[in-house]
């Protein structure tokens, strides 16, 4: 059991613990503090990767988790900012929000539909993949940001177009790779 459970899947299991403690704080009006624990979960999502190469112990199950984990963190991050709550001042779009969580979706069913129709496929993160969740974060991060700053800007709609352009881009290249033979990296 204590080679599945390495340092980089505890920082996994830890971000998803995350997810719902950030949803609580935002939904409750704590957004100071929701600010930070998406920030530490966020921060999670760089470090177990990392520690997982460098300690030479990739696992399967980090390879299941942590794109879970990622996809949980962000999705709950963009539900929970299109709510109509009236603490917040920035908003995400219900239309980005459904954007995003439609590519995800699409995500993961083509990756389900690939392996049970041609047999078990590796399906690597992309960097149009990590760039986007990347974009997501830092939309996340700054659009809590001036909530907690209660300061009108532009910028949480400038990321948040962002957001949207990465979402396609992904999107259309995880589609294209996806009918394509994948080889070991």
């Amino acid at each position: 059991m204590a080679a599945v459970l390495t340092l980089a899947n505890q920082l996994t299991l830890l971000r998803m613990l995350l997810i719902p403690v950030f949803a609580i704080l935002l939904i409750y009006g704590h957004v100071g503090w929701a600010l930070a624990v998406f920030v530490v979960a966020a921060v999670t999502d760089l470090l177990d990767g990392f520690i997982a190469r460098r300690s030479g112990q990739p696992t399967t199950l980090g390879a299941w988790l942590d794109p879970a984990a990622d996809k949980l963190l962000m999705l709950t991050m963009f539900v929970v900012l299109t709510l109509p709550l009236p603490h917040l001042m920035h908003r995400i779009p219900l239309w980005l929000t459904v954007v995003v969580f439609s590519r995800d979706l699409g995500i993961v069913l083509t990756v389900a539909i690939v392996n049970l129709a041609l047999g078990p496929r590796t399906f690597y993160p992309s960097v149009w993949g990590k760039l986007a969740t990347g974009t997501f974060a830092v939309t996340g991060v700054v659009t809590l940001l001036f909530n907690q700053l209660a300061r009108p800007s532009a910028v949480p709609a400038l990321l948040q177009n962002a957001s949207l352009v990465i979402a396609i881009v992904s999107a259309l290249h995880y589609v294209f790779t996806a009918r394509k033979p994948q080889h070991a990296k």
